[in-house]
């Protein structure tokens, strides 16, 4: 058996490294895409806002519990607004882009629960979460 010549050598390492560029280029395109698609929604999320702080105080719309009204329970509640069916934990995990472990899931489990309890959110099942129906004013 004769060993590789120089030039096969220098072949195949110049069609790795061709390889390599390919794949880097979609790499690339891939994370451009990504990072036109973020700087598009904080440019549309400062647009409202801007468009919102216009309009005057709108405080009269915020929520008067002061824990619904942070930025954590704000997310779980849009998340419950994009969708449609009941949830479970784990679900809005996923949705939120947060961590899906046992700790994780408790976590909003627990959050979860206390928009239960503030009548925000209602379990029709055990570990089923939904949007509360509306009340009316009587």
């Amino acid at each position: 058996m004769t060993p590789p010549s120089l030039l096969t050598l220098l072949t195949e390492r110049e069609t790795a490294a061709g390889l390599a560029v390919e794949r880097l280029c979609a790499q690339i395109a891939s994370l451009t895409e990504q990072l036109t698609a973020a700087e598009t929604e904080v440019a549309e999320l400062a647009i409202t806002r801007k468009t919102l702080l216009s309009l005057g105080p709108l405080d009269a719309a915020a929520p008067a519990d002061p824990t619904v009204a942070s930025p954590a329970y704000q997310q779980i509640l849009a998340v419950f607004h994009a969708g449609t069916a009941p949830m479970r934990a784990k679900d809005i995990c996923h949705a939120l882009g947060t961590g899906t472990t046992a700790k994780d899931t408790e976590n909003l489990r627990a959050k979860l629960k206390r928009l239960v309890a503030r009548q925000i959110l209602t379990e029709p099942e055990a570990g089923l979460f939904t949007l509360a129906p509306p009340t009316t004013p009587a």
